[in-house]
């Protein structure tokens, strides 16, 4: 199993167990295609080799074991440390894949600068900007992944996520929910400078347009502020709120599921 310990006090040892690795991405092939009628465009778009960080929309706890699935190459994930909205009977999967823990509400600064390493060494790292699947429209980004792009100089690459929130309601009913998958063409890197408070602006402006490269992979009804569709994005006002702003994840607050 992959040492990596879980605390807030002290930096975890990320120390990832390959061969299990390269285990759970045969298995969760295997079940993805089992459990769903799943449809993959754009592979070509896959690039050789890092450094590369893999974006996408998150609505569904699966969406870390779709990546996992579709990647030609070993990658690294930054995540929650707290997973209040997937089943217990799951949550020790992401802990043997063996993942770079944020706590949200804080500035999670070692997953950010182990991940930095990570790409700097020619490795790739996912992330779901948004920081949550507590939603199942597109929303704002937290600023880790235009971070990671500026500091490491490493390209994005989008990838839109559709019917995965269904997968487990649909097998319920003896069905397999269809999914897709799309898969957009690398973007950037970027670049930063200037005061602190030029910085954070320069990320939020990143961030958007990770998130308008995501937007154009998924439906547009999907893309929330970030939809073509001023109707779309009249009725997603609101969801860019963020339910850990001011508090720590670990503490007894979390958002409802």
């Amino acid at each position: 199993m992959p040492e990596t310990r879980f605390t807030h006090a002290a930096d975890p040892v990320h120390r990832p167990n390959r061969p299990l690795r390269r285990l759970l991405q045969f298995l969760a092939r295997g079940l993805l295609g089992a459990l769903t009628e799943m449809e993959v465009e754009g592979e070509e778009n896959f690039p050789k080799s890092g450094p590369l960080i893999m974006v996408g929309n998150h609505f569904s706890f699966v969406d870390p074991a779709v990546f996992v699935s579709i990647a030609p190459w070993p990658m690294d994930f930054i995540g929650g440390a707290v997973t209040p909205h997937a089943p217990k009977i799951v949550q020790f999967i992401p802990r043997l894949w063996g993942y770079l823990p944020v706590y949200r509400g804080t500035g999670s600064t070692y997953a950010l600068k182990e991940a930095d390493r990570i790409l700097k060494s020619g490795g790739v790292v996912g992330i779901f900007p948004e920081g949550g699947s507590w939603a199942q429209v597109l929303r704002p980004a937290r600023p880790g992944a235009a971070l990671l792009t500026a500091t490491a100089g490493a390209p994005l690459l989008p990838v839109g996520l559709t019917g995965f929130p269904k997968v487990f309601s649909s097998l319920k009913e003896g069905k397999r929910a269809k999914v897709r998958i799309r898969i957009g063409k690398p973007f950037g890197p970027f670049k930063i400078f200037g005061s602190r408070y030029e910085r954070r602006h320069q990320l939020d402006k990143i961030g958007d347009e990770i998130m308008s490269h995501i937007a154009e992979l998924i439906p547009q009804e999907e893309a929330g502020l970030y939809s073509k569709d001023p109707k779309v994005r009249e009725a997603a006002k609101g969801t860019e709120y963020y339910p850990w702003e001011g508090i720590r994840e670990g503490q007894d607050h979390y958002p409802a599921a």
